[in-house]
């Protein structure tokens, strides 16, 4: 007998009734915040998860990103969770927390090397018990300063991408592999690296003049984020486009996995475009970038790149053990460049 759960129709129905569910928390969300002393309150972003992995078992998280400001902090960008269990060990922004917390530890420690700022700050975590839609939930919430200059992938939209040089994607390149390898000194897999991922914390220079000053970059988004010496069970987690061909198959995230996301970055940046892509109207999304991912050639970088063109191909390289070993070796590669 089929399941009634797979009609299109049934499903239509179940998303409509859960955005329905999400636009009434946004009032008592909004409230909340007003009681902690935030104002000017801007929802930008609000989605549902079922972190449950037991059949038949449908217990639904709430997720969002919210714009406000803050007396003491100033203009802020909370990432909050809404979850019907009082469980930290498995409330992703509690985890990201942990995760910022112990990297700005590192950081403070001075043993990394330029850029010395990996992540932002924590200004605040904070939870707060409240009763949402007739059930007792907890609300997570992590302020981060707000970079108003958005995120690199804003910045390799088609409109603004022509405006950048060459030498600027260059430094781009160069900062972001920085970054990378700072933060795997520091002991942790981002495992979600991708240019929507890479905070700006100043502006982007455009002109041919300025281009040799370069915007403040740091990284963002660590719920996925693993620490590099403890093994964990396999998930295919992270986006689609920036996932390695080892975790398609299986395997957990390394550092391989983010230096091929990582090198998907590289020939974003250098070109405009992804190496890979699939139809955004595909029936089975998951097998095509599966396809791509693992069978798809590396494509040839434009004549005026072909200096990047051996370090995106050993950056993608299909078999881990024929990868950079280390974002160090990239670093080494890039000043050759």
């Amino acid at each position: 007998m089929k399941n009634s759960a797979s009609n299109p129709s049934t499903i239509q129905a179940i998303k409509q009734a859960l955005r329905r569910q999400a636009e009434e928390l946004l009032p008592e969300l909004s409230g909340a915040l007003t009681k902690l002393g935030y104002d000017e309150i801007a929802h930008q972003r609000i989605s549902q998860q079922n972190n449950d992995q037991r059949p038949y078992v449908k217990i639904i998280n709430y997720q969002g990103l919210t714009r406000t400001r803050h007396s003491q902090f100033g203009r802020v960008m909370i990432k909050w969770e809404l979850s019907h269990e009082s469980n930290h060990e498995l409330s992703s922004s509690s985890h990201e927390a942990a995760v910022l917390t112990a990297v700005n530890i590192s950081q403070s420690a001075g043993t990394h090397s330029i850029p010395q700022i990996i992540v932002p700050p924590v200004l605040a975590f904070e939870t707060v018990y409240m009763e949402v839609l007739a059930q007792k939930t907890q609300l997570n919430l992590l302020a981060m300063p707000y970079y108003e200059n958005g995120n690199l992938a804003q910045q390799l939209s088609n409109e603004k991408y022509l405006l950048l040089s060459d030498k600027t994607k260059q430094q781009l390149i160069k900062q972001i592999a920085h970054l990378v390898a700072n933060l795997h000194r520091a002991g942790w897999l981002h495992n979600d690296i991708k240019p929507s991922n890479v905070l700006l914390d100043s502006f982007l220079p455009y002109s041919a003049d300025n281009s040799s000053i370069m915007p403040n970059l740091l990284l963002t988004d660590f719920a996925l984020a693993k620490n590099i010496d403890k093994l964990s069970v396999a998930n295919p987690a992270g986006t689609p486009a920036y996932l390695a061909p080892e975790r398609w198959q299986g395997q957990d995230a390394t550092v391989q996995s983010d230096i091929y996301a990582f090198g998907i970055m590289l020939y974003e940046i250098l070109t405009g475009e992804r190496p890979f892509k699939i139809n955004n109207q595909s029936s089975k999304p998951s097998r095509e970038w599966a396809i791509q991912h693992c069978q798809q050639s590396i494509p040839a970088l434009p004549p005026e790149y072909q200096s990047y063109q051996r370090i995106l191909n050993k950056a993608l390289a299909k078999r881990v053990e024929k990868r950079y070993r280390s974002m160090n070796e990239i670093l080494k590669d890039l000043e050759s460049v």
